[in-house]
């Protein structure tokens, strides 16, 4: 997947987790959120075994990474 494909889905799953766990964060912060969480999602399914591929399994991978980074972050702030 290209960069602007990587941004569009990590905006994307990032927005869905925003609204998932009720969190206001603007754009730049989903885009990063989606992300990063598709890369942490990414490296803890890849330690028990699962892996994603495809739009929709970076788009799935990046809300529940998201949806961690949130909760620790609520969790640590």
């Amino acid at each position: 997947m290209g960069w602007i494909g990587a941004i569009i889905i990590g905006g994307l799953a990032g927005w869905i987790a925003s609204r998932f766990m009720n969190s206001n964060t603007g754009i730049i912060v989903n885009i990063i959120l989606g992300i990063v969480g598709a890369i942490v999602a990414s490296f803890l399914f890849g330690m028990v075994g699962v892996n994603f591929s495809g739009v929709f399994g970076y788009l799935i991978s990046g809300f529940i990474g998201a949806v961690i980074l949130i909760a620790v972050g609520r969790k640590v702030f």
